[in-house]
């Protein structure tokens, strides 16, 4: 979700929640502690030098009870951060603590905001000799072939 459609689901909605790929919901008295630009620059294994850049939302639970982060709340510390940093339209980012720091996506189901969990990816498979898919083979087509394998063939 680019930051522009996170901002303008922010304008309708009443209260802020964030819900995890699990169902369950982030606690209602989490902080949105940091809104950051994040620049990644890289080579994949194929050597082709990539960049990119993410907006980073940092959600953290407090033994805060009493405050609750309203959506304007959070539109005027994304305005300010698009200020001061530069913020692009880029994709959010979200920062979450599980058992360790976890980097979720982030979509809306139409009431709320989902925490989508993320993937790693092979970036260069065509030059680097990774299947897309795995390939398809009919056990029948094995049993014909000359290379089998067969009990005191001598191959195991």
């Amino acid at each position: 979700m680019k930051l522009s459609e996170v901002k303008n689901k922010l304008q309708s909605l009443e209260e802020l929640n964030f819900q995890l790929a699990n169902g369950t919901f982030v606690p209602k008295h989490f902080h949105v502690t940091e809104v950051g630009a994040v620049t990644k620059d890289f080579i994949d294994c194929g050597g082709t030098v990539r960049h990119e850049k993410v907006v980073s939302f940092q959600l953290w639970e407090a033994n805060d009870y009493d405050h609750r982060l309203a959506p304007q709340k959070l539109v005027s510390i994304i305005n300010l951060a698009e200020k001061v940093l530069g913020l692009g339209d880029w994709e959010v980012e979200v920062e979450y603590q599980a058992e360790t720091i976890g980097k979720f996506g982030l979509e809306f189901s139409g009431e709320h905001f989902v925490l989508s969990n993320k993937a790693t990816a092979c970036l260069a498979s065509d030059s680097c000799g990774v299947p897309n898919e795995k390939p398809k083979i009919r056990i029948s087509t094995l049993q014909n072939s000359e290379n089998t394998c067969k009990p005191g063939g001598g191959c195991c």
